[in-house]
């Protein structure tokens, strides 16, 4: 397994719409070929920054599967109008 880690800043007067289309979307991240588990953080010292963490199959599972999916579509439609520059996403393992 591995996670995607994508760093999202928001207006943080724009959070609770923000959160709620995150929620809109889950149920695409959940039916897509791959997944595995999927939450959303929000940092404490930085209101305006949250952490999408996504667990994948494999990073192709991610950048192959759901980025050509129908799913990611309606993912960026959702939440894509509230992102103060383009998330900042890499893939991780836990190795401990």
């Amino acid at each position: 397994m591995i996670h995607e880690i994508a760093t999202i800043t928001i207006d943080p007067a724009q959070a609770a719409e923000f959160e709620s289309a995150v929620g809109k979307a889950q149920p695409h991240f959940e039916a897509a070929r791959g997944f595995i588990s999927f939450t959303l953080q929000k940092s404490i010292e930085n209101p305006g920054r949250y952490l999408l963490i996504v667990g994948w199959e494999s990073v192709d599972a991610h950048m192959i599967d759901f980025r050509n999916s129908e799913g990611f579509q309606t993912w960026r439609t959702l939440v894509g109008k509230y992102f103060g520059s383009p998330p900042s996403v890499e893939h991780t393992q836990i190795v401990i």
